[in-house]
């Protein structure tokens, strides 16, 4: 294993965990710690972003560009991840299954389409 897949696991662990955590503190009523569960889930995402940029410079990769092709992709599994993260909710939390399964589809379907999005068809 090279050493910036190292470092790219194990910061990508922390941030993980960090927002995994921040997650919990905030969705869960009874640990009544919304506002550190934002914080310590925002902490997460520093630490995904901060691994994103370590790596790139380990591997002696260029910058990322900021392109509107880039921004599309970006948005698109932000929806995708929203719908399938909603439907989950509407399933499990308000037992809805039949919605919850069906927004949840609709968000993996979106998820999808990034393949031929970042990749492009052959």
């Amino acid at each position: 294993m090279k050493k910036s897949s190292f470092v790219a696991m194990v910061l990508g662990t922390i941030s993980c965990v960090f927002f995994a955590l921040g997650m919990c503190m905030a969705m869960i009523e009874e640990w009544n710690a919304f506002r550190p569960g934002v914080v310590v889930g925002c902490v997460g995402l520093v630490f995904a972003l901060i691994t994103v940029f370590v790596w790139r410079k380990m591997e002696n990769k260029a910058p990322i560009q900021i392109t509107g092709k880039a921004v599309l992709t970006v948005v698109i599994g932000i929806i995708g991840a929203l719908a399938l993260g909603v439907g989950m909710c509407i399933s499990m939390v308000w037992n809805q299954m039949i919605l919850g399964i069906v927004i949840g589809l609709i968000g993996i379907l979106v998820l999808m389409c990034l393949i031929p999005l970042c990749k492009g068809i052959k």
